[in-house]
């Protein structure tokens, strides 16, 4: 069985997830990089920026984390973040949240296990101590380099192209990696090497074998056939696994025309993490993303034959990676298990009671709207969800506004939502709540008439409430849902370099 948590990935790896049950761990943490990441609506009348998650990691619970480390009899990594307090002050709130994660990455991991950090080079020599004191620094194996060449520009410094991945394993020597699963094409230049055609036209090279440092052949780039003996050999190129892997890949990240981009802020190319399943886990094993966003380790873990389990603390995240699956893999989807997420109205209450903000989003996006004011709180002005649509075969688009009440309701809750239908050009209005209507609303609602368009008829405005929603009660949209395709990123310089 495969999981998807909705929840911020400490307590779900606390309270979900078995000692040493996990294969393979992949991680792509927010880099804090002291800036906030949006998807954007597009829309000609509004731009609708979500935030993501805020990569703006504060001093807020830091000592009490801090203290826990000191708890966890952690010492000398209590001791490094002490001295990065002083040291790198911007640096000191993201590492010790990362450390309380990392430490607990490390508990779930197999003794066989790998572990890979995907992080900037802003960060990556300070989660390097970390790691290093968490995994052992004789468990470190490589410093990964990804490297993309597109178009920036720096007038003070080299062009910032790369990012870094550390990775490690639990206990040398009982790792994982299938070095052949991730060989190289040769080179044009290595090819020519193979210049020798045996009797069934097969190419091939003489190599030597056990010849003395200094004999002639060392000096030579190739052997002969008329010195073929016992110490050489042929090497056939259509038996040869190509170049071994190095420590830097060179891979183009997601453009805009990208066919797997999803607009989702730090998605990765689903090939670069292909090359890390392959390498570090086995047909069968599972694989842990702890931030799995867009859910490319999911897709990448599910298409090699991968068991595998996200976290995510964002219901933008968890609906996104759901719809991205299923797309991809329609009825031939290993069954997945969804937890975290309300499964019933005293649940979805309880949610409200302890994050409203979280329960509007969880709604909205469950109904396959964006949430207009994600990660925000404050007034809404009528307006917490939006939603794109396509009818008719000449592919009309119309829009629906959604506006979420947790408790009580009155009538100028409706007058909100249609002033926000029409200040955002929204021909449909949704409005969910938690508490039954009361009658002047329904009348609002009835009075409010039909959209009647391309021989159908949808009503202008609807109310749902909790209890109707998980009864099955299904609203009267559209079938043809475009609110999660991609959209192009607006504003300046935000372009998806950035992002990654």
């Amino acid at each position: 069985m495969n999981y998807l948590h909705f929840g911020d990935c400490l307590d779900v790896l606390r309270h979900e997830i078995s000692d040493e049950s996990i294969d393979l761990i992949y991680i792509d943490p927010p880099f804090n990089s002291k800036r906030n990441y949006n998807i954007f609506f597009d829309d000609k009348d509004i731009q609708t920026q979500r935030i993501a998650f805020e990569d703006t990691w504060s001093l807020k619970n830091i000592q009490e984390s801090l203290s826990e480390l000191q708890s966890l009899k952690t010492e000398k990594i209590h001791r490094i973040l002490t001295a990065y307090s002083e040291a790198a002050p911007f640096a000191f709130p993201y590492l010790v949240m990362m450390s309380l994660r990392i430490l607990e990455l490390h508990r779930v991991l197999k003794q066989s296990g790998s572990f890979y950090l995907h992080c900037d080079p802003n960060m990556s020599h300070y989660l390097k101590t970390v790691c290093d004191l968490i995994f052992g620094a004789d468990n470190f194996l490589n410093e990964v380099i990804w490297c993309y060449k597109e178009r920036g520009i720096s007038k003070t410094c080299y062009n910032k192209k790369h990012d870094v991945i550390l990775f490690y394993c639990k206990k040398r020597g009982l790792h994982i990696f299938n070095y052949a699963q991730i060989t190289e094409d040769y080179s044009e230049v290595t090819v020519k090497k193979f210049k020798y055609t045996d009797e069934n036209g097969r190419k091939f090279r003489i190599r030597g074998r056990n010849v003395p440092e200094a004999g002639e052949w060392r000096r030579k780039t190739d052997i002969p056939p008329e010195y073929e003996s016992e110490y050489t050999y042929r090497q056939y190129l259509d038996e040869s696994l190509g170049s071994l892997a190095r420590d830097w890949i060179e891979m183009p990240f997601l453009n805009q025309a990208a066919k797997e981009r999803l607009g989702y802020p730090t998605q990765k190319p689903k090939a670069l993490l292909e090359r890390i399943i392959k390498a570090s886990s086995n047909k069968g094993d599972t694989v842990l993303d702890a931030f799995c966003g867009c859910g490319t380790t999911l897709d990448a873990a599910e298409g090699l034959g991968r068991k595998w389990t996200g976290i995510d603390i964002s219901p933008v995240a968890v609906s996104l990676i759901q719809r991205r699956l299923f797309s991809t893999y329609g009825k031939a989807l290993s069954k997945y298990e969804v937890r975290g997420t309300p499964k019933d109205e005293l649940s979805a209450i309880k949610l409200w009671e302890q994050n409203p903000f979280a329960f509007q989003d969880w709604w909205i996006t469950e109904l396959g709207a964006f949430s207009a004011t994600y990660g925000k709180k404050g007034s809404d002005k009528g307006l917490d969800g939006i939603a794109k649509y396509l009818i008719g075969t000449d592919r009309e688009e119309i829009k629906a506004a959604f506006q979420v009440k947790g408790g009580k309701v009155q009538s100028k809750d409706m007058d909100a939502l249609l002033g926000a239908m029409n200040k955002h050009k929204c021909e449909l209005g949704v409005f969910l709540t938690i508490k039954p209507p009361t009658g002047p609303m329904l009348e609002t609602a009835g009075f409010s008439g039909f959209l009647n368009t391309h021989g159908f008829s949808y009503p202008k405005l609807q109310i749902l409430t909790l209890a109707e929603y998980f009864s099955g009660k299904t609203l009267k949209l559209p079938q043809t849902n475009i609110t999660f395709e991609s959209a192009p990123l607006k504003g300046k310089g935000m372009n998806q370099l950035e992002l990654i």
